[in-house]
């Protein structure tokens, strides 16, 4: 079993699904796991009291904010897990200022938790591994995903640069890319539906495998990354999509 032995690692966006069980499987690989959120909420405090994560509260769409939770930080291992689904809308109907909010949460949030943490990690000089959480709406077009899918795009290539240049300092970075996950952001669309069992059927013939994804699916593929098992793994995007991308 991959062990941590204690490294400390900051995971984002720790009270959503894939966060949450991001954190479970880190505790329990012997991570130091450093929890946020946007604020000391209920399901974010709750993860704590049940894993013995730390929690520490940010927003990831303010430079200050982030800054002052980070900078000086020691800090081993990151995953940006934080992000926000925006609108359902076409080019030539969004709102831009719903595309600004999904740009400013999912690219430049993951690129401002980077820029501070990555800091730190030079400074302790003990290498290490960030895991940026993309989705498979960067790889294909996807009707009404015009903020989300941009959004995503931006984080591979946030994830390839960074690669680029932290290298040298042995600090490793990846994408991991989910397909359809049963989570909350599915359980509310499933609500907004006519026909939520014909709609659900709709999204699972799209995988080969012909189911949803469980958060627990992304979690294992983001400890994998996180940790010494794939220490020759940068720069990389990893689908774990049910093979949707593969046709």
């Amino acid at each position: 079993m991959t062990d941590f032995n204690g490294r400390p690692v900051l995971v984002t966006g720790a009270s959503g699904g894939i966060g949450g069980a991001t954190v479970r499987h880190l505790v329990q690989a012997g991570a130091d796991v450093i929890a946020s959120g946007r604020s000391k909420e209920e399901a974010l405090e709750a993860l704590a009291a049940d894993t013995g994560a730390r929690i520490l509260p940010f927003d990831v769409t303010a430079e200050e904010s982030v800054r002052d939770a980070l900078d000086g930080l020691d800090i081993w291992g990151v995953v940006n897990c934080a992000g926000y689904g925006g609108e359902i809308a076409t080019p030539m109907e969004t709102d831009i200022a719903a595309f600004d909010k999904v740009i400013n949460i999912n690219a430049r949030g993951a690129l401002l938790v980077i820029k501070y943490t990555s800091r730190s990690m030079i400074r302790l000089g003990n290498g290490g591994s960030i895991v940026n959480v993309s989705s498979q709406a960067s790889l294909v077009a996807l009707n009404g995903h015009i903020s989300y899918g941009s959004s995503k795009a931006a984080v591979d290539n946030i994830t390839r640069v960074s690669a680029l240049e932290l290298g040298k300092h042995n600090i490793r970075v990846n994408s991991v890319a989910p397909g359809v996950i049963n989570s909350s952001y599915y359980d509310k669309m499933f609500k907004e539906v006519e026909d939520p069992v014909a709609f659900r059927k709709g999204l699972e013939a799209r995988s080969p495998l012909n189911k949803m994804g469980e958060p627990n699916d992304i979690a294992q593929m983001i400890l994998f990354l996180a940790s010494d098992d794939s220490k020759f793994a940068t720069g990389a995007m990893f689908t774990v999509d049910g093979g949707y991308t593969a046709r």
